[in-house]
C-alpha cells in the first residue's frame, strides 16, 4: 500500500479573485504562510518518505514549510504543476464567468481545451501519471506528500474514484486543504478529501498484510470492510 497526501498550496493575494496559473511571482501571503505553518504542524506526526511540489512558487513555499525540521527535502515535478491555462491566466473570474468555454470547464470538463493552452484531461493525464510514478519509485510501504493545484488534485481524485473527469467538478480542494488516497494492488481509497483540520492518526499506515493467491489483499487486511469498516479507535 503506498499513502499519497495531496496538499493545495495556501492562499495568494490572487487566489480566488483572478485565475494565477502559471503567472510567475505568485507567492503565499501572509494567511497563506500561516495556512502552511498550520499544515505543517498537523502533519508533524507522519512520517513522509518524500515531499514532491509543483514548481509554483506558492506550492514550494508550502512543501518547503511542511518540510522543515524532516529529513527529506523538496523534490519538484512538472507534472504536477497547475493547468496551463493559455489565455486566461492573470483574468478575472468575474470576467472568465461570461466566456462560452466556462459552462463547458464546468459541465463537460472532459472537452475543455484552454485557448492558447492545455486540455483539462491532458492535465489529469500528466497527474495521474505521476502519482503513478512515484508510487512505483517510492515501493508499496511508503506515505510521500505532494504540493499541487486545485484542478490537479481534484483530477487525480476523480480518477482514484473511478470517476469520468466531466464529475470532477463536484470535488474541493480548498487552500492548504489535505486530501489522501491509498494505493492497494486492487484499487485505491480515498481516506481523506479537502480535510483542512483533522488529526492524522488513522492515516498511520496499518500493519503490513497478507496477499491472498490471486495478489490482492486477504479479507482480513486493508480491503473494504463488509459495512463501511470500524474506522479508527
Amino acid at each position: 500500500m503506498t499513502t499519497v497526501l495531496l496538499v493545495r498550496h495556501g492562499l495568494t493575494a490572487m487566489t480566488g479573485p483572478v485565475l494565477a496559473g502559471w503567472t510567475p511571482g505568485v507567492h503565499l501571503d501572509e494567511r497563506g504562510r500561516e495556512q502552511a505553518r498550520a499544515v505543517a504542524e498537523r502533519l508533524a506526526p507522519l512520517e513522509l518518505d518524500a515531499i514532491v511540489s509543483s514548481p509554483l512558487e506558492r506550492c514550494q513555499e508550502t512543501a518547503a514549510a511542511i518540510a522543515q525540521g524532516r529529513p527529506v527535502s523538496v523534490q519538484t515535478d512538472d507534472r504536477f504543476g497547475e493547468c496551463g491555462y493559455g489565455d486566461w491566466t492573470g483574468r478575472p473570474l468575474k470576467e472568465l464567468a461570461q466566456e462560452p468555454l466556462w459552462r463547458v470547464v464546468q459541465a463537460h470538463p472532459s472537452a475543455a481545451v484552454f485557448p492558447g493552452g492545455e486540455a483539462l484531461a491532458e492535465v489529469q493525464n500528466r497527474a495521474v501519471r505521476a502519482v503513478r510514478d512515484w508510487n512505483e519509485r517510492l515501493g508499496e510501504k511508503a506515505t510521500y506528500l505532494v504540493c499541487s493545484h486545485g484542478d490537479v488534485i481534484k483530477a487525480i481524485v476523480a480518477d482514484a474514484l473511478g470517476l469520468h473527469l466531466d464529475q470532477f467538478q463536484r470535488i474541493t480542494a480548498d487552500p492548504a486543504s489535505v486530501t489522501v488516497i491509498r494505493y492497494t494492488p486492487l484499487r485505491p481509497f480515498l481516506l481523506r478529501a479537502n480535510d483542512v483540520g483533522g488529526g492524522v492518526a488513522n492515516l498511520v499506515p496499518p500493519p503490513e498484510v497478507s496477499e491472498d493467491e490471486d495478489g490482492g489483499e486477504t479479507i482480513t487486511g486493508s480491503d473494504a470492510a463488509v459495512g463501511g469498516g470500524p474506522g479508527t479507535t
